[in-house]
């Protein structure tokens, strides 16, 4: 995976994990133009060794700061809702047809 697809990745993943500590979505936007303000900060990091310490110590805060029971959308496997009222299946064989 090249550094870029790789900070890509670290920041879509930081932003949801804000959504995940988040009560309010107006609370999440204050954090998201955080999050990004950092990455900002370091786009012109052009160094492979700084840039491979940079992302080593933001998967170091991801995995501190990882919530511990997540965000899952009610239809989601795992939601409150997934699976519910699922139309009951008939498991007896249909009758023989007379003719």
């Amino acid at each position: 995976m090249s550094t870029k697809q790789a900070t890509l990745s670290l920041y879509r993943r930081s932003l949801k994990l804000a959504l995940d500590w988040a009560v309010h979505r107006q609370l999440w936007r204050g954090q998201a133009v955080y999050i990004r303000s950092l990455f900002e900060a370091n786009r012109n990091v052009t160094n492979p060794r700084q840039q491979r310490a940079l992302l080593k110590e933001t998967e170091k805060l991801l995995e501190h700061w990882k919530h511990p029971d997540p965000y899952c959308h009610p239809t989601a496997p795992g939601g409150s809702k997934y699976e519910r009222n699922l139309p009951v299946h008939n498991l007896d064989p249909p009758p023989p047809l007379k003719f």
